[in-house]
């Protein structure tokens, strides 16, 4: 444990040498959860959140490449050096502050929401599908419904129709293009739950130099008005905005 815990210390020491020597910052991000993140047509990672970071590094005057990292691993991979940032619309949360940095969120607190195939689906004493390692799976695993999870948000709503599930909990705005697409398959149910301090951008506690240069940057994107054209762009205008 002691030579697995040094290693991890080495490494983020290395990362934060590379970041002062200038070389490029690994954008880290799901490519899975769409409008967020995800994958385009050309294979290329998309979404509010890659034009956001690209504006980003832009401001802060640094030279960025994206690599793709599943959701279950994605803070280990960061600590361990595999990549500078974690940008994937990560929930800042206290559990999480105990093991990475978070820059100021550049998404205000939003809310989950469950959807479900039928409106009379018991929400309590039900079976309901979340991605491993969020807090919307926290949320479930606390509320006496049963919980299960998946690595793929995809994996949640695939649950519910093949009635694995009866119900899938996830954010809000990722679920209502879904709906909205799904003919009246799926309908929300139950009450919305706010959860999270907002979105925010994660990098290893060693690197407090990348982060307020990044926080620099999310701080002059709200004054001038540039991320909340973006959120709207991405999310509709009845996002929340700055």
């Amino acid at each position: 444990m002691k030579k697995l815990i040094i290693s991890t210390v080495a490494l983020a020491v290395a990362a934060g040498m590379a970041f002062a020597e200038g070389k490029t910052i690994r954008m880290g991000t799901e490519g899975a959860y769409p409008p967020y993140n995800f994958i385009n047509d050309k294979g290329e990672i998309d979404g509010f959140e890659r034009e956001m970071g690209d504006e980003l590094c832009k401001r802060a005057e640094l030279t960025c490449e994206w690599v793709k990292n599943d959701w279950d691993s994605i803070i280990p991979n960061l600590v361990s050096g595999n990549y500078d940032t974690i940008i994937a619309g990560m929930s800042i949360t206290d559990e999480r502050k105990k093991v990475i940095s978070f820059t100021q969120d550049y998404y205000p607190p939003t809310e989950s929401a469950y959807v479900a195939a039928s409106d009379s689906v018991d929400l309590k004493g039900g079976v309901i599908s979340a991605q491993t390692a969020t807090i919307q799976a926290g949320h479930v695993a606390e509320s006496g419904a049963t919980l299960v999870e998946f690595a793929t948000p995809e994996e949640t709503i695939a649950a519910v129709r093949n009635g694995e599930a009866d119900a899938v909990f996830a954010d809000y705005d990722y679920l209502a293009p879904i709906v909205a697409e799904s003919n009246g398959e799926l309908v929300f149910v139950g009450d919305r739950v706010p959860l999270g301090g907002g979105v925010g951008m994660g990098l290893r506690q060693s690197d407090a130099e990348l982060l307020g240069k990044f926080d620099a940057a999310i701080t002059s994107m709200k004054a001038d008005g540039t991320l909340n054209t973006l959120l709207k762009k991405w999310f509709g205008d009845e996002v929340a905005t700055y």
